[in-house]
């Protein structure tokens, strides 16, 4: 497993974004399409919200690759 860790600037980061920013995909569509394709979990559950809000604390899963926002 390959643990990142981003820091957040604001209240919260969109999901979709996160996972452009944390650099596992090149775009804000094609984060869309990882969370529509169900393989992105947030604190061990599945999420099919794509610009679900994550906010400090969370931990998002894909792979094996752990993001976690602070």
């Amino acid at each position: 497993m390959q643990n990142v860790t981003f820091d957040l600037d604001g209240e919260f980061v969109e999901l979709n974004q996160l996972l452009k920013l944390a650099g596992l995909c090149d775009s804000g569509g094609a984060g869309k399409n990882m969370v529509a394709s169900g393989v992105v979990s947030v604190d061990g559950k599945k999420e099919l919200r794509k610009t679900a809000k994550i906010r400090t604390g969370q931990t998002v899963s894909v792979g094996d690759v752990r993001i976690r926002v602070q």
